[in-house]
């Protein structure tokens, strides 16, 4: 009669747990994400956006940033240091930058492990969005708790072959951090990103705070977004690599 009973337990266990682990596939899950967001209409809507900000850049040191997204793949980061402005940007072809922090006042087209980068950056709505179109693939790794929040946990590989996690909430659905590799003038590093203070604009789900650091290092880089604004009108050439300035000619000596 035991047997039987335990024999009856499990099978009612089993009937029981069939449809949740069908809900449970990551494709659903993903789907979910996307409804959090604002659902997928609402995000292919947004055609360009610009966000304003603070972000830290050492001890005590905030730098103001400007990031603007425009589709399909073009995005351009501006950064304020001491007075002196950076530039980041990708036209949906060409990455480039300026950097007179390090000297040189002229635009310079990235280097290879950049433009994996900013190719991420220019993709607005993230990976997990159309990843099948984007030539990525998913799994999902299982549920597990992240800092006492169940989390549901996804691996990306990138069409690049960059591998990366997506922790997303269990129960809200959206992303609070996300873990990965990528290269930092030559060298592998390990890098993860907590997401939160996510605020409603124009009914979409969007997070404004951002903590990344590299594993096992205690500098930690915060990002603060203080305003987002969906569709202002943006130019192509704010994204586009300007020609470098000729160089000044000293006049001729006599």
């Amino acid at each position: 009669m035991r047997k039987l009973f335990a024999t009856a337990a499990v099978a009612a266990a089993a009937a029981l747990t069939m449809p949740v682990a069908a809900a449970q596939t990551v494709d659903e899950i993903i789907a979910k994400n996307i409804e959090a967001r604002g659902g997928k209409d609402k995000l292919a809507a947004v055609k360009t956006a610009r966000a304003t900000g603070r972000m830290t850049v050492g001890p005590g040191t905030e730098a103001p940033f400007v990031i603007l997204w425009k589709r399909p793949a073009m995005v351009r980061m501006e950064f304020t240091i001491q007075g002196m402005t950076g530039i980041q940007a990708f036209d949906g072809s060409t990455g480039w930058s300026v950097m007179p922090f390090m000297g040189s006042t002229d635009p310079e087209k990235m280097s290879e492990e950049d433009m994996k980068n900013i190719m991420d950056t220019a993709d607005w709505e993230g990976p997990l969005v159309d990843y099948k179109t984007k030539g990525h693939k998913v799994e999902l790794l299982g549920k597990e708790t992240l800092e006492g929040t169940p989390v549901w946990k996804i691996q990306v590989t990138k069409k690049s072959g960059d591998v990366e996690i997506n922790y997303l909430d269990a129960e809200a659905f959206l992303e609070i951090k996300q873990e990965g590799k990528r290269k930092v003038r030559g060298q592998e590093m390990e890098f993860e990103t907590s997401v939160g203070d996510y605020k409603a604009i124009e009914g979409l789900m969007l997070a404004h705070s951002m903590e990344s650091k590299a594993k096992g290092m205690p500098i930690v880089q915060t990002m603060t977004i203080d305003k987002i604004e969906i569709n202002p009108d943006l130019l192509d050439a704010s994204c586009k690599m300007p020609e470098a300035k000729p160089a000044t000619q000293e006049p001729a000596k006599k």
